[in-house]
């Protein structure tokens, strides 16, 4: 579902964002007597000339020891995805997309691979999780997005040197949670997608200007919703799964010392399966919405 996997950094890019938002998204601060983590909920890809930064992010990363994101933002990353898509994204011989879609599913994403300008030739023998991706990747750039200004890409570029990378996942990692979630559910969330594709890009500009606006609430229920009532399997997987392994990380990160900013997809950090929700059940002092 291109509202809930929008999160998935790797794979998706992002549509327009009006500028001059009252609000800004939220950050959230984890502290115990000698160490203070940032955590920053992010859009991956923005058009030019959007300003989401707050200023408590900004002065985070002054000061930051280390810089976390989901994936390694360096070119050799970027080159691993593509090597693991390939390896992973296509159907056995003898099987097409189309097919596994049944006729009424199939003849509409033949109808939106032409509005967006994508052959079929190539859909046609894509796996369900991959034919989503190259879905919403082709709408997102129609409407002029680029992950140059995507918030892990800026951040990257502007970001003081003396920071160092790191990364909560490899690139094989994260395309083996699409790839290897069992075949119905990539099926049922590439429905969910044609669906939200025919609608046009209203709902996900709600979604922006709910990330743009802090409105968690609003968050919650436009990305999260969705994939939890279509496809449990997969938000456990893209979520709940993701979201234990990186609270582990955090923890170890919290009985050293220093300061440290976190940059993640801001579908990871809200509801009750969110990383401030189980920092807190964990006993550390988050502050936040």
């Amino acid at each position: 579902m291109i509202r809930s996997l929008v999160w998935f950094s790797a794979l998706f890019l992002a549509a327009c964002l009006p500028s001059g938002a009252s609000a800004e998204p939220p950050v959230w601060v984890v502290r115990d007597a000698d160490s203070k983590i940032v955590i920053f909920g992010s859009m991956h890809i923005l058009p030019a000339g959007v300003d989401w930064r707050p200023d408590a992010l900004d002065a985070a990363l002054a000061k930051a020891d280390d810089l976390w994101f989901e994936l390694p933002m360096d070119a050799a990353a970027q080159a691993e995805v593509g090597r693991a898509a390939q390896a992973k994204g296509y159907l056995p011989a003898g099987q097409t997309l189309t097919n596994l879609l049944g006729p009424e599913d199939g003849a509409r994403l033949r109808k939106i691979a032409a509005e967006l300008g994508l052959p079929m030739a190539t859909l046609q023998y894509l796996r369900p999780w991959l034919a989503e991706v190259s879905l919403a990747n082709a709408m997102f750039m129609k409407s002029s997005a680029s992950r140059t200004e995507g918030v892990e890409t800026v951040i990257e570029r502007t970001a003081p040197p003396s920071a160092a990378r790191r990364a909560f996942e490899t690139p094989a990692q994260q395309i083996s949670i699409l790839a290897d979630t069992p075949q119905k559910d990539q099926i049922a969330s590439l429905r969910q997608t044609l669906e939200e594709l025919e609608q046009g890009p209203g709902a996900y500009d709600d979604l922006v200007k709910a990330w743009a606006a802090g409105d968690i609430r609003a968050l919650e229920e436009e990305a999260l919703e969705p994939i939890r009532k279509t496809s449990p399997t997969l938000y456990r997987r893209l979520i709940i799964e993701r979201n234990e392994r990186w609270v582990e990380t955090i923890r170890d990160r919290m009985a050293g010392s220093g300061e440290t900013v976190i940059v993640v997809g801001a579908g990871h950090l809200v509801g009750q399966d969110g990383l401030p929700a189980r920092l807190r059940k964990l006993g550390f002092k988050v502050e936040g919405p």
